[in-house]
């Protein structure tokens, strides 16, 4: 069956993002170093993330208010106001930072984008989201833009009859097995996996045995040949 649209996720994918959640998260070990070893501090963190996923969703608010909630934690409810205030502060600056695309991207969505319907997918806040693609001068490349609240194989189904010709005929690209890559498989689709060397620990998934339809590449220089080769099957 031919392929004819190909999905990108965003963050990590087509530009830097986990690691300025890293930096941020080091900012505020820093600013709590006397109340919680950083390592202590990272897991009670990641665990208030974890909870509020389902209330703030994914994105850098959402981050902000899990710093909040583990620093009232952490220092039973004694936390400095000039703290609170720091750690809004790096927040705000996360939200303005200038956005830096990974290597290969433009030159790969510009070759594909003559063959292939483009379709961005994203998790995250709309806002930050939607500042990001503007940023990056990518937005040109897609016909179709998709902030979602989270991905599952309902998600890629629902998108792909939306922007395309059906799951079946559609790839998703992207960085994290979790979210990118194995629900788009259970649709139906091409998964493709470009692995980068900061995944936030909660979009980690071992790889798929025996999928098909599942590819694995170094960078996105190597998507081009890889559909190429799709193609002609």
């Amino acid at each position: 069956m031919r392929l004819t649209t190909i999905g990108f996720d965003a963050d990590d994918t087509l530009w830097q993002n986990e690691q300025f959640y890293r930096m941020t998260e080091q900012r505020f070990a820093a600013l709590l170093a006397g109340h919680a070893d950083p390592e202590n501090l990272s897991a009670r963190l990641l665990e208030a993330e974890k909870r509020n996923l389902k209330l703030y969703g994914f994105g850098i608010k959402g981050f902000i208010l899990s710093m909040i909630e583990t620093a009232l934690e952490v220092t039973e409810g004694r936390v400095p106001a000039k703290t609170i205030a720091d750690i809004m502060e790096a927040g705000r600056e996360m939200l303005v930072h200038p956005i830096e695309t990974l290597p290969h991207v433009s030159d790969t969505l510009e070759r594909l984008a003559a063959d292939y319907r483009l379709v961005l997918i994203t998790k995250g806040d709309l806002f930050d989201q939607e500042r990001k693609l503007a940023q990056s001068g990518l937005g040109d490349h897609f016909d179709g833009v998709e902030i979602v609240s989270d991905k599952n194989p309902e998600t890629y189904r629902t998108i792909f009859a939306r922007h395309g010709d059906g799951p079946e005929r559609a790839m998703m690209v992207g960085n994290s097995l979790k979210s990118d890559v194995l629900p788009a498989l259970d649709a139906g689709s091409w998964g493709v996996f470009v692995p980068h060397e900061l995944t936030w620990a909660v979009e980690h998934a071992e790889r798929p045995g025996g999928a098909a339809r599942f590819h694995e590449i170094g960078h996105l220089g190597h998507l081009p040949p890889l559909v190429e080769r799709i193609a002609r099957d």
